[in-house]
């Protein structure tokens, strides 16, 4: 009894070895599909995408600059405000 057990254990032990190489093997076939189509909502290919041009090293230029427009308009509408 313990042999016919046995047997089926390592039968069982088998199986589960070649459905675990199956799944490694599925999984980085797909992982490489999935790296392939990172993009899902396609934006790459659409029309209003492609005019337009990546940002100059410079960029950041203009948010400080708009962000101390703002810090000076604010400052001046509090001094009028207090007159």
């Amino acid at each position: 009894m313990a042999v016919i057990v046995n047997k089926e254990n390592d039968r069982n032990n088998e199986l589960s070895r070649r459905i675990d190489a199956d799944l490694r093997e599925k999984m980085s076939g797909s992982s490489k599909t999935v790296a392939k189509n990172a993009d899902p909502d396609f934006t790459e290919g659409a029309e209003y995408i492609k005019d337009l041009k990546k940002t100059g090293k410079f960029g950041w230029v203009w948010i400080v600059l708009v962000g101390l427009v703002l810090v000076i308009l604010i400052a001046l509408g509090l001094s009028l405000n207090q007159k």
